[in-house]
């Protein structure tokens, strides 16, 4: 399989990519499950941008480095922020329909850290509009080839005197034939790591693969340590994975205990359910902790109840079919792993340091998000990067065709022979002895010797992944499972080396 450009993974990073890259040669997306099982698909907020008179990039910008705990780069942040409000309109084109006041403009959310009413939406399901308008112009254009149950196992770098250049990577279909994609561009757009960690608002897919395969070729990661945990994830037997908004407390919503009381004046007296998610989520922790009970409560049941219905018709609906009405009581939550402000690092075009390799999303790590991402920024960094991405190869084409006509030495495909795995059971005990390790030991508040702990146990495992993986047929869960091993490895290295709290990264010694 050859293109121009090969991108993976088909969240809104990688569709608005690919959408563009089609203006300049053939592109194929290559995505593990079906398109629609993307992060992106999952974000209920909303996309943060400076769209209404009384707000100003200054302000957008102060916020996004308040949260960032001083880590983010001031020149990207900028960058992002003043190139906002023209990507949210180009979505409109695209034909997303977010949710617009009587008046016909855009209707404004509120969330924490934000001092301005900032956040376009679509009511509680603004990732999936997103995601469903942007599918639905790649599947009209006829220049993008979407290629469902792929995943990609390495990437295929030559080395030359000026360095290494990416040219493909080894792609297995959903028979198990791993072959070759050459390509003039490769495009990680994998999404973030949050199944390292046993409880996440993630999706499925989110494995690491992007990090993972980049590292694998020497490609520079940064800022790992930096996990967001979303403090309010549904605490119920039968959901999973299932995010209540920020948006939520955005529109007024208190987190009380068990006993009604609204605890977060113990911890932020300030800014209480609108602080950033880094103090909400440790306040949360440590309220749990303190008192030893399994989750807190966020009750918006005081407002009006035709408003909670119409502006999160999704949450409402999911909870009530657990026998939860939202509109009378309180939900039960608790906080999860739910973004990576680390990652591949990039510059501001999203080329890592590797020649014609680029990460966008939550994949990369741009310098926007520092050390703790500001509400709805997730959004609003994919859309900027990829256009800036679609830009650079725009103006730099010829020379990267150039670059990526070496292959030499390589094979048409990998033999994928060896006797097949028939207990998978190997594959799911380390699965789960991974993700306990690192929630219990590199969650939101962390220890030296805990990590230590886990540096320990998960060398010990990652050492038995090598020897399944050395004597059987390679899968796709043999795939996932070598991934979130090597990420919660450069997790744990991360927070190692990070002695001060900062951010995210809260250690006590």
């Amino acid at each position: 399989m050859k293109s121009d450009f090969l991108v993976i993974g088909s969240g809104i990073a990688g569709l608005s990519f690919s959408l563009k890259a089609s203006r300049i040669g053939s592109v194929v997306v290559v995505t593990k499950k079906k398109e629609v099982d993307t992060a992106t698909n999952l974000a209920q907020g909303g996309i943060a941008a400076v769209l209404n008179p009384d707000d100003s990039f200054t302000e957008h910008i102060r916020d996004t480095l308040e949260a960032g705990a001083g880590l983010c780069d001031e020149n990207v942040v900028q960058m992002v922020v003043e190139n906002g409000p023209a990507r949210v309109r180009e979505l409109i084109e695209f034909g997303v329909q977010f949710v617009k006041e009587k008046n016909g403009a855009l209707s404004l959310g509120k969330e924490g850290g934000h001092s301005r009413r900032r956040v376009a939406h679509a009511f509680d399901l603004t990732g999936k509009e997103i995601e469903r308008a942007l599918v639905e112009s790649v599947e009209r254009c006829t220049n993008v080839k979407l290629l469902e149950n792929h995943m990609c196992v390495d990437l295929i770098v030559n080395d030359t005197p000026d360095g290494k250049t990416c040219v493909g990577a080894w792609i297995i279909d959903e028979e198990g034939k791993i072959k070759r994609f050459s390509a003039t561009t490769v495009v990680l757009c994998t999404g973030g790591v949050g199944k390292v960690y046993l409880y996440t608002s993630n999706p499925d897919i989110a494995t690491g693969d992007g990090v993972a395969v980049a590292f694998r070729v020497g490609a520079e990661i940064d800022n790992m340590e930096f996990v967001q945990f979303h403090p309010t994830c549904l605490y119920h037997h039968q959901a999973k994975n299932f995010l209540i908004s920020e948006a939520v407390r955005g529109e007024g919503a208190y987190l009380v205990n068990k006993s009604g009381e609204r605890f977060l004046s113990k911890y932020e007296p300030d800014e209480m359910e609108l602080a950033t998610r880094d103090k909400v989520a440790r306040a949360i922790d440590k309220e749990m902790k303190t008192t030893g009970v399994d989750c807190v409560y966020l009750d918006i049941s005081h407002k009006d109840s035709d408003f909670i219905r119409k502006r999160f018709p999704t949450i409402y609906q999911k909870c009530l079919s657990l026998g939860i009405d939202i509109t009378s009581g309180p939900i039960p939550v608790v906080p999860a792993a739910h973004y990576l402000c680390g990652g591949v690092k990039t510059d501001m075009h999203g080329r890592t340091t590797i020649k014609n390799l680029f990460a966008l999303g939550e994949t990369a790590c741009t310098g926007l998000h520092g050390g703790n991402r500001l509400a709805s920024n997730s959004l609003l960094e994919a859309i900027v990067f990829a256009e800036n991405a679609y830009l650079w190869c725009l103006k730099n084409n010829s020379t990267m065709l150039n670059q990526g006509q070496k292959e030499e030495g390589l094979e048409e495909d990998i033999e994928n022979n060896k006797e097949r795995i028939d207990e998978e059971i190997l594959i799911n005990h380390n699965w789960d002895i991974i993700r306990r390790i690192m929630w219990n030991y590199v969650g939101i508040v962390r220890k030296t010797s805990r990590l230590l702990i886990a540096q320990d146990r998960i060398t010990e495992v990652r050492r038995e992944i090598d020897q399944i993986i050395e004597k059987y047929q390679m899968t796709t869960n043999m795939l996932e499972l070598r991934n979130i091993s090597l990420v919660a490895s450069l997790i744990i290295e991360a927070s190692l080396k990070r002695r001060e709290s900062k951010g995210l990264h809260y250690i006590i010694e």
